[in-house]
């Protein structure tokens, strides 16, 4: 396949541009600051762009199979996330690719709640709420984007760099927790499994989560 990825230098986007090449696949990594470039792989296309201009999603995804982006914003800038959607939507909608986005976890219910979503948890961090607050705004997006094929890939509560197992679950709407009641993933598997959607495609149009 040949995989676009914007936020290619990040901590998730590092791993998924990794997953991609290892995989076989044609990777055009795409960061705002070429200065990056060094960052990257030297088996992927290294591109300058920005998720949030239109004009570049649609020149960065024209020809490809698939784009996915791992952007994330500097915090206080947590609207941008919004504005980046529309612009990736918006982008993708004019070349007819698929779009993998990776979002947050604020929006999904947590078990055992009574339908309380992971914001709305009594213990939920204060200084978190504008990012999930953001997050959450940014799958509305998706959700009234009437043209583009997307999926929106929500992380447990806990993501974090760790091992490469190759093992995860797959959920909906809900929070996913293991018998001992957390909720993980590592980095590297959920490169995994945003690459095994890429490949099998389940989700359309949907939100969907992981955790082991």
């Amino acid at each position: 396949m040949r995989v676009t990825v914007f936020g290619a230098a990040g901590a998730v986007g590092g791993r998924v541009v990794a997953e991609a090449l290892a995989r076989g696949h044609e990777v055009t990594a795409v960061v705002r600051d070429p200065a990056r470039f060094p960052l990257l792989p030297p088996a992927a296309h290294a591109r300058a762009g920005d998720a949030s201009h239109v004009e570049d999603v649609a020149a960065l995804s024209a020809g490809q199979d698939l784009v996915i982006s791992a952007t994330r914003p500097a915090p206080g800038h947590e609207a941008d996330l919004v504005t980046t959607a529309k612009a990736l939507l918006a982008g993708v909608a004019r070349t007819g690719v698929r779009l993998l986005l990776v979002g947050g976890a604020a929006g999904l219910t947590v078990p055992g709640t009574g339908g309380l979503t992971v914001v709305e948890t009594p213990d939920f961090p204060p200084s978190w709420r504008p990012i999930a607050l953001a997050c959450n705004a940014q799958l509305e997006v998706c959700r009234a984007e009437p043209g583009a094929d997307w999926a929106y890939l929500s992380p447990p509560a806990l993501l974090e760099p760790g091992e490469r197992t190759g093992r995860y679950r797959v959920g909906s709407d809900e929070l996913l927790v293991d018998a001992e009641g957390r909720s993980a993933i590592s980095m590297e598997d959920f490169a995994v499994a945003l690459l095994d959607e890429a490949e099998r495609p389940r989700h359309h149009r949907a939100r969907f989560t992981v955790g082991y």
